[in-house]
């Protein structure tokens, strides 16, 4: 049976590619949430959605009774005005998978991987307490937590990819976990593909967390330096920095609103980034995209 969709931030750089895999699906209805038009998609409607203003059942009653399936591609890197962390991390999603238990709508919500770890930065806890709420809400769930992503049109993936093309770059002593970075348009498929999946019992809370990831891990250095080698054979020189002076960076960054670095990047790259299990190629039905060349011979 053909679903009725609602994609959450279907304008964005994760919902983009998911509204496009859903369209090659052909589901009963799509529709996309937005806080505000932008590049819009010809034929699709669109409602003005703000997570942070839709903190209570109450705000989200009417939407949830409209689709059988909500998907949440909201998030935010810094907090602006009422766009707090906590709002559009916790307590929004919290409040719309209490209105998904009384309607009998599936909620799929896009966390992000490496969220296991105590944190300090709020761009985290609120993630990891929107992640709490979910699954304690008693409605039909699932979180999927993509590793780093890489495609066009992504702030993060965008800065990485100019990062990568300087002949000179800055390694945090202190960044020892792996990346097993995927693209953005597989993660888009792979939630067009749980979308649209048949009913069925949801099972365990392990069965409903989804982690997606490449089937090759690097560290921050070598994934950089991989991404390099699609621009220019020449290499780079990766200039180790004190773990604290990267984390007085990311702090300033930040303050500043400067690159998608921030507190909570500096946390995630001491710790792995990597899937376990890699619940990616199971729902793809292949392997996913290679981010970049595995071999990695560079100084």
């Amino acid at each position: 049976m053909s679903k009725r969709v609602l994609v959450l931030g279907g304008n964005g750089f994760v919902g983009r590619h998911a509204v496009a895999a859903l369209l090659e699906r052909n589901p009963a209805h799509l529709v996309i949430g937005t806080r505000a038009s932008s590049a819009r998609i010809d034929g699709l409607e669109e409602i003005s959605i703000n997570l942070h203003q839709r903190l209570s059942i109450d705000d989200w009653r009417e939407t949830t009774a409209e689709f059988d399936v909500i998907l949440n591609c909201v998030g935010i890197l810094r907090p602006v005005g009422q766009a707090t962390y906590d709002r559009v991390h916790h307590l929004a999603p919290k409040a719309l998978a209490g209105a998904c238990k009384q309607s009998g709508a599936t909620f799929i919500h896009v966390s992000a991987l490496a969220l296991q770890s105590r944190y300090r930065s709020r761009f985290l806890t609120s993630k990891q307490a929107g992640e709490a709420a979910i699954s304690t809400s008693g409605c039909r769930w699932m979180i999927v937590r993509p590793s780093l992503l890489d495609g066009e049109g992504g702030f993060g993936a965008s800065w990485l990819r100019g990062v990568s093309r300087l002949p000179v770059f800055a390694v945090p002593m202190d960044a020892g976990g792996r990346i097993a970075a995927l693209t953005a348009t597989d993660l888009g498929v792979a939630l067009a593909t749980l979308c649209l999946a048949p009913p069925e019992d949801l099972g365990t809370d392990q069965a409903r967390t989804l982690e997606f990831g490449g089937l090759e891990a690097f560290p921050f250095k070598d994934y950089v330096l991989g991404l390099r080698r699609r621009y220019t054979p020449r290499p780079a020189l990766a200039i180790p920095i004190p773990g604290m002076l990267a984390r007085l960076g990311a702090h300033l960054c930040d303050l500043l609103h400067f690159s998608p670095f921030s507190f909570g990047h500096w946390e995630l790259l001491r710790n792995d980034n990597v899937p376990a299990p890699n619940r990616l190629p199971e729902i793809l039905g292949r392997a996913p995209m290679r981010v970049i060349n595995p071999r990695v011979d560079d100084r």
